[in-house]
């Protein structure tokens, strides 16, 4: 049949449709070396695909069927087909030697039997050779004989006597005629030689030699020697051998030495090519004598051939969540040995969830045996090993790659569970925090993770307005700065999301701890700010007035420093410095309290207003720093200390010029009218006293006498006196905070004095002499009641002082007097107005925090309970005016220091 011949319809016999045949992918696999057969996609039929040659490809096999199988690639089965080649009438009957000479001897008897060539037809059955025709000649019939497995066998019979003398030789001519229809013919010419008398034919030792021999055997071995006899000598015993019947095959397999009649080996044996050989020899000797025998070649299997795995049909890729039992791979596996070492045993190689099924004959099946994980093993490389049964056995591999698609099964894990990161505060906005990484184990997109911020508020404001998330790469960065003073912790969650669908995702905490940088300088709580401080230092300066006695002992405290840093840890902690003193040696500051204390007593040479400028530190790299600037002010009597106090006052920096002259303005005129008034009064009880004096008896009767030199007049200057300071005075730092409240039953009375130009230092009342400086006479008083009288040696002060002591701290002369009544007369004048400047910022008036944040003068030893009268040692309390009765003494001398002129 030529080459595209229909042959049948397959896709008629396995029931599937057309339009369905390019889905299944139908292929077809010929188990032969040819691809005999083809088949059509599009019609499903079954073609030739080669001209087929039974008798090449069966040769003489009684029945050729070739074999092939369908593959169903998308339902991965296959089927066997079977194809039987039919034989016709090809060839034509020949001959092996297109001539050949026979030898008789004259002395053949009638009858005689001579075997003839076999004419050799490939085809079957009646298409071989059926009949024999002789022609040529009377002396000679033709005889067929049946042979082994019913072959026909000529042979040559002698009809009538030969005469050598008669004809030398004869020309016959054999014909061989096939069954075919038309018939074919194949001729042979035969000569006849008629020879002297050879009475003595060979003879083989063996009618049948049968050899077997492994497939194996090397080119060029001896595989049988044929031995014949011939009683006859000379020419007619010489015995030649040749091969009388063979196939085509053989002769290129097997070669026959006529001399000695050794077959030997041409070429390699093949067990898979032939099994047997069948060839008829036939030896002659010089009289044309000759006899037969028969070789029988058999070829024994050897294992010389590796089993032969195909893949006929695979799958590259599989999913993960692929059922169990799922076919990725169809094999073929053959071995061309037979017998036992064509048996062969199929396994995997390694631990893989796969297993082998034997599907069709030789056909195996790769399923899968349980289900796959892709993150535990992304590719197999599935080895199917093949052994056969030889010894020893031989065996051969192949792989499968098979890749496992993914699944999204796998959430995206973080590399952490909980993230932390210290952010220096003060950073610029789009720095970097952290960096946030999660992987998922699956891949492509369903392991393309994004990150995304979880909603959150920090301090009221939303998350997403302090904080940045990429969604690529997990990079937090800040919006804006941070401030330690405000967030010291932001906590927030982010979530990583994985491509799949649906998608899934995690969460990991994120912590961000805000470390504290040294940007905030100390600020002075105490005393109250009042500017940039500038000492070395960019904080917040303080400034006040504090009050300090001058017999207070080292040690002292005099003030404090209070101080906070809004930084934490080492920025936070602060030291306190003296930077700047008025008198280095005579205040020292508490390095860790911010204390100041007296380094050691005030002296009478110490100036009476200091100012100390206090520097606080903080430890952080570099340091910044706060100065506090206190003004103490040594005051050894009220009326210095007022006077101090309004000096400070004036002296605090930050007043307006302008409103600093208009309260002075204000204040020099209330003085002045107060002293305008307390010299009136003074002239007033003068005269009054002049009066009296003139109803007394005289001085030397034990009336009253007048001390000259005496501030105090009088009963009624003393009450006036006290009265005085019956005043409840509240004074504060901040001289326009300050309040005056005067008891509504107070008087307003000034004690009696002398005007400050009469006083002198020169005179010194003695009793009743008159005493003498520089050549001036002083006027002698009479002396007052000595029972109420103050002497001039003597000071008024708490009940501890004694005569002569500094610690007193009540006026201790007329101008402290006069000060003190024009100080407290100006404030109860200024706080009428509302306005007081008496001290100069807020807090307490200069006192330390001990004091409480109102400043009176309880602190001042209260002169209303015991005070002493000059000249007597009579207490006067402030509830009835008792006097003592107990005497007092003279007065002795006192003289005013020269300094205190030069301070009015």
């Amino acid at each position: 049949m030529p080459k595209g011949s229909f042959v049948g319809d397959v896709a008629k016999d396995l029931a599937l449709q057309v339009p369905a045949l390019r889905e299944h992918d139908l292929s077809i696999l010929d188990k032969g070396r040819t691809q005999y057969f083809a088949l059509h996609g599009k019609t499903g039929h079954l073609a030739t695909a080669e001209r087929i040659d039974r008798e090449q490809v069966c040769e003489s096999a009684q029945q050729c069927v070739l074999r092939c199988e369908v593959i169903v690639e998308g339902e991965v089965k296959i089927y066997g087909i079977e194809v039987e080649i039919m034989d016709i009438n090809d060839n034509t009957p020949t001959f092996r030697e297109p001539e050949t000479e026979l030898r008789m001897s004259e002395m053949t008897a009638p009858g005689s039997r001579f075997p003839l060539p076999e004419a050799l037809d490939p085809d079957l059955r009646r298409n071989s050779v059926q009949s024999y025709e002789l022609s040529g000649d009377d002396h000679f019939s033709l005889s067929v004989q049946a042979g082994p497995g019913g072959a026909e066998r000529p042979e040559l019979v002698l009809a009538k006597a030969l005469d050598r003398e008669e004809a030398a030789s004869y020309e016959l001519v054999l014909r061989a005629t096939d069954g075919g229809e038309p018939s074919r013919t194949g001729t042979a010419r035969l000569r006849v030689a008629v020879l002297d008398a050879n009475d003595n034919a060979p003879v083989f030792s063996q009618a049948e030699y049968a050899v077997r021999v492994p497939e194996d055997v090397p080119v060029g071995s001896t595989l049988v020697t044929l031995t014949a006899t011939d009683a006859d000598e000379g020419t007619n015993g010489h015995v030649k051998f040749s091969l009388q019947k063979f196939t085509m095959k053989a002769s290129q397999i097997f070669q026959l030495d006529p001399e000695t009649g050794a077959i030997s080996l041409l070429r390699s044996l093949d067990f898979e090519e032939g099994e047997s050989y069948d060839m008829q020899m036939q030896a002659r000797d010089g009289g044309g004598l000759s006899d037969t025998a028969k070789v029988l070649i058999t070829v024994t299997d050897v294992n010389d051939n590796e089993p032969e795995i195909s893949v006929r049909s695979a799958l590259t890729e599989i999913s993960e969540d692929a059922p169990p039992g799922t076919v990725v791979a169809l094999l073929h596996v053959q071995d061309r040995d037979s017998g036992p070492n064509g048996e062969v045993r199929c396994s995997l190689d390694g631990a893989v969830p796969f297993r082998l099924e034997k599907s069709f004959e030789e056909f195996y099946s790769v399923v899968s045996a349980e289900e796959l994980d892709r993150e535990e093993v992304s590719e197999y490389n599935v080895t199917v090993r093949a052994t056969d049964g030889g010894s020893p056995p031989r065996w051969s591999s192949a792989v499968l790659r098979l890749r496992v698609l993914d699944v999204n099964d796998n959430a995206p894990v973080f590399s952490e569970a909980r993230y932390s990161a210290r952010v220096r505060e003060n950073n610029a906005a789009g720095a970097l925090l952290v960096r946030v990484r999660a992987r998922d184990a699956d891949w492509g997109a369903n392991a393309r993770v994004r990150y995304r911020l979880c909603e959150g508020r920090v301090r009221g404001a939303a998350l997403s307005s302090y904080v940045s998330l990429e969604a690529e790469t997990g990079a937090l960065y800040a919006l804006r700065s941070f401030d330690y003073e405000e967030v010291r912790e932001v906590g927030l969650w982010v979530r990583a999301e994985d491509g799949g669908s649906p998608s899934l995702s995690s969460n990991a905490s994120v912590r961000l701890e805000i470390a504290d940088e040294n940007d905030n300088a100390p600020q002075v709580l105490y005393p109250p700010p009042a500017g940039a401080g500038a000492g070395p230092g960019a904080g917040w300066a303080g400034s006040g007035v504090e009050l300090a006695s001058r017999s207070w002992e080292p040690g002292s405290l005099v003030a404090k420093v209070v101080a906070v840093d809004a930084d934490a840890g080492q920025n936070a902690w602060l030291s306190y410095e003296l930077w700047k003193a008025t008198e280095p040696g005579l205040f020292r500051v508490g390095p860790h309290s911010g204390e100041v204390r007296t380094a050691r007593s005030p002296l009478a040479r110490d100036a009476s207003r200091h100012s100390l400028v206090v520097v606080v530190k903080d430890h952080g790299r570099p340091a910044l720093s706060a100065t506090a600037t206190l003004t103490v002010v040594l005051a050894e009597s009220v009326a210095e200390l007022l006077w101090e106090l309004g000096s400070a006052a004036a002296a605090v920096p930050g007043e307006p010029a302008g409103s600093l002259t208009r309260w002075l303005v204000v204040a020099v005129a209330a003085v002045s009218c107060l002293f305008l008034a307390f010299l009136l009064l003074l002239l007033a009880l003068r005269l009054r006293r002049w009066r009296r004096s003139q109803l007394l008896p005289p001085p030397g009767s034990g009336a009253l006498r007048a001390v000259p030199g005496s501030p105090f007049v009088g009963l009624d200057g003393v009450r006036a006196f006290l009265r005085s300071y019956s005043h409840e005075v509240s004074l504060t730092a901040d001289s326009r905070k300050s309040r005056l409240r005067l008891s509504p039953d107070s008087a307003c009375d000034t004690l009696p004095a002398r005007p400050p130009a009469e006083a002198s230092d020169d005179l010194v009342p003695t009793g009743d002499h008159v005493a003498e400086n520089d050549g001036q006479v002083s006027l002698q008083q009479a002396q007052p009641n000595t029972d109420w009288r103050f002497s001039q040696t003597q000071r008024p002060g708490t009940s501890g002082s004694q005569n002569g002591e500094e610690g007193g701290a009540w006026p201790n002369n007329q101008f402290d007097t006069e000060m003190l009544q024009a100080m407290i007369l100006a404030s109860a004048n200024e706080a009428a107005d509302g306005n007081s400047t008496l001290g100069g910022g807020t807090g307490t008036m200069g006192l330390s925090a001990r004091y409480g944040p109102q400043f009176t003068l309880q602190h001042v030893p209260d002169y209303r309970q015991n005070v002493y009268i000059p000249g007597s040692t009579a207490t006067l309390t402030n509830a009835a005016g008792k006097r003592d009765a107990k005497g007092a003494g003279n007065a002795g001398g006192n003289k005013k220091k020269s300094g205190k002129k030069e301070k009015k």
